[in-house]
């Protein structure tokens, strides 16, 4: 996060970026672990399971979600990869991105410019730093066939279903679709911080505020629910993500697709429609997403900055 409070010699706001600490790196995580524990997973689960069987419609998939574990269906896959992946994303989204955004304001790029490059910094390094077997794992939990067998034999636990993967792909297993993570945390939140701080400055100029000042919490949650809401554009990179690592039986699926491969087949099999399936649970977890890592966490950030400055005074 910057600060323009201060004037250049030449009138123009002066740059000024809020120091990046272990507190920051700790926030990060809390804060998505907080997203994902409350309304995240059921979005996730629900957006998973209609871009998995495309020819389920929202309703069915609650439906289909409830059938599976009843309410408890709804948070498949959180414990222990939500978790996980929650802890170590928003430990890394949240440095990476303040330092990218910083940077490019120095270069000389607009709020809107620089959030966007700080969002796609930030969302590249989740995706190959922290997420990719942890999002392969969620969506193999939502997926997979969890009934009893027909000699009564339980369903594989979690780790037995990790440990199979594990042993007959390695590391490329476990990690599949990776490259689809990468694109899809690059658009998301590219979008997520570009348009929040675009709604920012739009919001400052309906409201008559200078460059720089403050926003009410409101106005603040407002930009952060435009920019969750318009990031669903990238939805068919969602649905690729899903079907590279879906375990929903399907003897037509040619094995070992990449992300162009599947997108086509996607294509071939459900057309159009089909590559924005689960849109709407989507835009209602990118909304959520958005207010807790951008809104609050411009909040939080700005806490902590003032705080460390009190105790060095």
């Amino acid at each position: 996060m910057t600060d323009t409070k201060n004037a250049n010699q030449d009138g123009s706001p002066q740059i000024e970026k809020k120091p990046v600490s272990w507190s920051n790196i700790g926030v990060g995580a809390v804060l998505n672990l907080s997203e994902v524990t409350t309304l995240g997973q059921p979005f996730e689960v629900m957006k998973t399971t209609m871009a998995a069987n495309r020819d389920l419609s929202l309703i069915g998939s609650i439906k289909h979600i409830f059938s599976r574990g009843g309410f408890k269906g709804f948070y498949q896959g959180l414990i222990p990869w939500g978790w996980i992946e929650a802890a170590t994303k928003g430990s890394v989204l949240l440095p990476v991105s303040t330092e990218a955004e910083y940077r490019l304001k120095l270069l000389g790029c607009d709020p809107f410019l620089a959030g966007i490059g700080g969002g796609m910094t930030g969302g590249v390094a989740q995706a190959y730093l922290t997420m990719g077997f942890c999002t392969c794992m969620k969506t193999a939990e939502i997926t997979r066939k969890k009934d009893v067998g027909p000699e009564g034999k339980a369903p594989k636990t979690t780790w037995e279903v990790f440990k199979g993967i594990y042993k007959k792909d390695g590391i490329r297993g476990i990690n599949r679709g990776v490259n689809a993570v990468a694109l899809r945390q690059c658009t998301n939140w590219g979008t997520r911080f570009g348009v929040s701080r675009l709604a920012e400055e739009a919001i400052r100029k309906f409201r008559n505020k200078s460059d720089g000042q403050r926003l009410s919490p409101y106005e603040k949650i407002l930009a952060s629910v435009i920019g969750g809401a318009i990031s669903a554009w990238n939805q068919p990179i969602e649905v690729v993500r899903v079907e590279m690592q879906s375990r929903t039986p399907d003897p037509n699926r040619p094995k070992n697709l990449s992300v162009w491969q599947t997108m086509k087949y996607v294509y071939k099999t459900n057309g159009i429609r089909g590559l924005y399936r689960g849109a709407t649970p989507r835009i209602c977890l990118g909304i959520w997403q958005t207010v807790f890592m951008v809104c609050f966490g411009d909040y939080a950030k700005e806490y902590l900055a003032n705080r460390n400055q009190k105790n060095v005074i």
